[in-house]
């Protein structure tokens, strides 16, 4: 990485615009969660503020309230008295008494926002548009303008300029995992009732005897360890040094690189194979932190992948409305491995830091003519235009939107229901399945922790498997399975699924299908769906899609308070609105 790139990409068009985006969901979410008062004009809004000299500065920008869950929508830049605003960390600064903050974690916030604009100018200046047509692991890798609501949604903290060149998926530069032994004393290993241990190793080909061999060079007995991917990232920053004293005793052997090369996809730690593309994806540890949140495996959580994979399965199976007709595809965490070593004081160092889940690559589960398109990407831009476009004027966009509500929301609404089960469905843990464009089925990932539900609540508890629960030192408030409350279930669904996917959709699309008609699709299609299996009423009063609020996460605000409780805020659904409910 050159001092010339970084220069052209700061001076470039690049910068102003990916600034604008920083601002403007910085101050959207601001605004939307009560977090920043301002003084209202109409659509005007002023916030006033102190400079570093003690002068006043009024900082402006005009916003309207969108008819989906009243979000909060700029429609013009943030302006600095009579200029365009140019600094987020002085603008924080500045606006500090208006602003419901810690003072203790504003720096750090400032620099993710920071980190997010350095980032993700240099992705903007070099990145290739992509096109529709590009296959599955190709799009995850080249759609990555990340999350649209989330100001951080690209600060990577932790990685360098020259890491995120290397590892950013946008750069499309290959990845080749190291591999270690890890003692199985250390080691807990998990496997779907389906899974073959040896195949997730069998790709390794000549690679796996060499291991062998390697482990054996040691002094060891190969069978009393497991195989683990690592990120080369996180052998260097992290493990090399935190697992110093298993590497010294022989508890960890590295063993060297994977002889394939590998892609990153959206999220960075999940890679996917260029060379065998049927090959497991590899879910990574990685210590960074990006949309405010750190990216390692907790153990517990890699525990829970396989039983969840293998419940999730067999749920499927037996309704015969998901099985036969809307058929969506789970994407199996088949295996799974953390290294745990027993080591109070250095938890902070070690818990969730060295692991891997394997889940099933979403290529053999394509049928013929069938291609996938990542949620991220229905609403992504080229040169301003959707992606998508093409797909809307060649079917009609009313017509696409059923169809897609049909397929990926309708599945979703089921598990809930019937099942009661609740789905983080947010756009990077949905694929959409389509022939030249028509939405044919959905594809659903990332279960390790991204299920919620109320045991007692079940349709089938007998069936549910006893989990590994989250231990005490885990602080992240927000990442639970179980709950009794089956609020906190549905809400769990309308929150990623309606709130951040449907809706940001919603958005996108408003210049070619209102927000209020999109959202009526919607709900006809689920009325629709409700009325075909009216036995179960009570689950959907239970379950209700079409309460007038919802509860969403206070994705900044989590940022500005320190993490003790749930952050959450009552917000209009749309879907009550246009149902006249």
């Amino acid at each position: 990485m050159t001092a010339e790139l970084v220069q052209a990409a700061l001076t470039g068009p690049a910068h102003r615009r990916v600034r604008r985006r920083v601002f403007r969901q910085l101050v959207e979410s601001l605004v939307y969660e009560g977090a920043l008062k301002t003084r209202q004009e109409g659509a005007q809004h002023h916030v006033d503020g102190v400079d570093g000299a003690g002068e006043p500065v009024r900082y402006s920008f005009t916003a309207v309230r969108r008819f989906g869950f009243g979000r909060v929508g700029l429609t013009s830049p943030v302006w600095r008295n009579e200029a365009e605003a140019d600094s987020v960390p002085r603008f924080l600064s500045e606006v500090r008494d208006s602003l419901d903050a810690d003072p203790e974690l504003l720096p750090g916030f400032a620099r993710e926002l920071e980190e997010t604009l350095f980032k993700d100018t240099l992705a903007e200046h070099l990145r290739a548009l992509p096109e529709p047509t590009l296959e599955y692991d190709e799009l995850e890798a080249a759609i990555t303008e990340g999350h649209r609501y989330h100001p951080t949604y690209k600060s990577r903290i932790g990685f360098d300029t020259e890491d995120n060149i290397a590892y950013g998926p946008e750069f499309g530069n290959g990845v080749r995992p190291l591999w270690l032994a890890a003692h199985r004393a250390i080691a807990e290993v998990t496997a779907s009732k389906h899974a073959d241990p040896v195949g997730m190793t069998a790709p390794l080909g000549a690679e796996a005897t060499r291991f062998e061999r390697e482990i054996e060079r040691a002094g060891r007995d190969p069978e009393d360890y497991v195989l683990v991917p690592v990120h080369p990232w996180q052998w260097r920053e992290r493990l090399a040094r935190a697992f110093s004293a298993q590497l010294s005793t022989g508890e960890l052997i590295p063993l060297g690189e994977d002889p394939h090369e590998f892609r990153a996809q959206q999220s960075i730690r999940t890679l996917s194979c260029r060379d065998e593309p049927d090959r497991p994806y590899l879910k990574l540890s990685m210590s960074i932190v990006n949309t405010s949140t750190g990216r390692g495996l907790a153990a517990h959580t890699v525990r829970n992948a396989a039983p969840l994979t293998d419940w999730l399965r067999e749920v499927v199976r037996g309704d015969d409305y998901l099985r036969d007709e809307l058929q969506p595809v789970l994407l199996g965490e088949e295996f799974g491995v953390a290294v745990t070593p027993e080591s109070e004081l250095l938890r902070e160092d070690t818990y969730g830091a060295l692991a891997c889940i394997w889940r099933e690559s979403l290529h053999p589960r394509l049928r013929a003519g069938e291609a996938a398109m990542p949620f991220t990407g229905l609403t992504a831009a080229n040169d301003g235009e959707l992606l998508i476009a093409p797909w809307l004027r060649a079917h009609g966009a009313e017509r696409w939107v059923r169809d897609l509500v049909r397929v990926a929301a309708l599945p979703l609404v089921h598990l809930l229901c019937k099942h009661g089960i609740a789905l983080e469905s947010h756009a990077q843990n949905v694929v959409l399945l389509h022939r030249d464009g028509l939405p044919s089925r959905v594809a659903l990932k990332d279960f390790h922790d991204g299920v919620r539900f109320s045991r007692e609540h079940l349709a089938d508890p007998q069936r549910c498997p006893r989990l590994a629960e989250t231990p005490a030192h885990h602080t992240n408030r927000n990442s639970f399975v179980e709950t009794g409350d089956p609020g906190l279930v549905a809400d769990f669904l309308l929150d990623a699924f309606f709130f951040i996917n449907l809706g940001e959709l919603a958005i996108a699309l408003d210049d070619v299908l209102p927000e209020r008609r999109f959202w009526q699709l919607v709900a006809e299609e689920i009325r629709g769906y409700q009325q075909r299996f009216g036995e179960l009423s009570d689950r959907f009063d239970l379950f209700d899609v079409f309460t007038p609020t919802i509860e969403v996460e206070k994705l900044t605000t989590r940022r500005l308070r320190p993490e003790t409780e749930l952050r959450l805020h009552t917000v209009p659904n749309p879907l009550a609105e246009v149902a006249g409910c």
